[in-house]
């Protein structure tokens, strides 16, 4: 079984940062992409980044130039770090990832999800 465990989510003033982290555990062969989505209330759920085994990233158009999202392969982790936080940033951030376990299975996992709230 593979789980995910967010963390690092809290209440931030405008302008502010945080940093998310998201770690992978159990019978874990490999991991592709590892990625970051939010749900606001009342709002999809969207993707907010993502990184793959390769490096490469991609960004929502509303955080690019703010969020760097990168990951730790030894310790099958993968970040978030906000800056410049806006209140529309507030919302349940979670991560998910494509896992390969110890069996051959491939699966989309996620994460429990952490709260941001970027308010005065």
């Amino acid at each position: 079984q593979v789980q995910l465990v967010e963390s690092g989510g809290g209440l931030v003033q405008p302008g502010g940062s945080l940093r998310l982290s998201c770690a992978a555990s159990g019978s874990i062969l490999s991991i592709n992409a590892m990625n970051w989505h939010r749900q606001a209330p009342g709002n999809p759920r969207e993707l907010v980044a993502a990184i793959r085994n390769s490096g490469s990233t991609n960004y929502a158009d509303s955080v690019k130039g703010r969020f760097t999202i990168s990951r730790d392969n030894a310790k099958n982790t993968v970040y978030l770090q906000m800056n410049s936080l806006k209140p529309e940033d507030t919302a349940v951030y979670y991560c998910n990832a494509v896992v390969q376990d110890s069996r051959g299975y491939v699966g989309n996992y996620w994460g429990q999800g952490t709260q941001v709230t970027v308010s005065s």
